[in-house]
């Protein structure tokens, strides 16, 4: 993969989500028209999926190929992401894409719409325990290290999520999130194999839009700030520690 991200970890993906006030169209033709418009588009995304309140468009997955695209209808949502691409122009020209036809083809107007999010997800390879992993890695001589520092104990969930407000009015907003799989509610699974550890920022905007045109220009600015708390906060303070703490535990 080309971009500098996806050299800092196992697997790199931009993620995109459009959530919407009102339920979205639910008959057959204005779904399958929407998403026969993505294919023509991008022949690749040729596997049509119903799952539990989704329906989704993806493109077929090879085992010698990180890449795919993926794209999702829920009730008041909808989700779209790229993984592995070889450029961010790349993930960034695929999700305008997509916020360009979505108005036309699922009937949203400026008033519906209720916020854009853009995620950069980072997964890291780790076949120890997830969560004493980013416990030594983020929190070990920490005052909150400490709560968890019980005698006989066992760190059993170490999953933290933050958020800040990035202007005044609370309309743009940031989050960091560390994603820990734990296959036993005692901890007790040593099941950790191919599972990896995510570490996801979202920039989330807030609507009403003046425009429906609008939505896609909300994408420069959103992968602006991603960009810049990965660079500045992300790499260094969350994903650089722990993917130290792997290295270190694997040994």
């Amino acid at each position: 993969m080309a971009t500098s991200f996806g050299a800092l970890c196992t697997d790199f993906y931009v993620n995109q989500k459009l959530a919407v006030k009102m339920d979205l169209p639910s008959e057959r033709e204005a779904s399958l028209h929407f998403f026969e418009r993505i294919r023509q588009q991008l022949p690749a995304m040729s596997k049509f999926k119903r799952y539990d309140g989704e329906l989704a468009l993806e493109s077929a997955r090879r085992k010698d190929d990180p890449r795919y695209q993926w794209l999702a209808l829920r009730r008041n949502s909808i989700r779209a992401g790229h993984v592995n691409p070889d450029t961010m122009q790349q993930a960034m020209d695929y999700h305008k894409f997509i916020l360009q036809q979505v108005p036309y083809h699922l009937s949203i107007s400026p008033l519906d719409v209720d916020c854009v999010e853009l995620t950069f997800g980072f997964d890291l390879e780790c076949e120890t325990n997830h969560d004493e992993v980013v416990y030594n890695a983020l929190f070990a001589d920490t005052p909150l290290g400490k709560v968890m520092d019980v005698d006989g104990g066992k760190v059993l969930d170490c999953q933290p999520f933050v958020s800040v407000n990035l202007n005044d009015t609370g309309t743009l907003q940031a989050y960091f999130e560390v994603k820990t799989r734990q296959k036993s509610r005692r901890g007790s699974s040593g099941r950790y194999r191919d599972e990896p550890i995510s570490i996801f920022l979202t920039v989330r905007k807030y609507g009403p839009v003046d425009s429906i045109d609008h939505l896609q220009t909300y994408i420069p600015e959103l992968e602006k700030l991603c960009g810049e708390l990965a660079i500045d906060k992300l790499v260094p303070d969350l994903l650089n520690p722990i993917s130290r703490c792997i290295t270190s535990s694997a040994g």
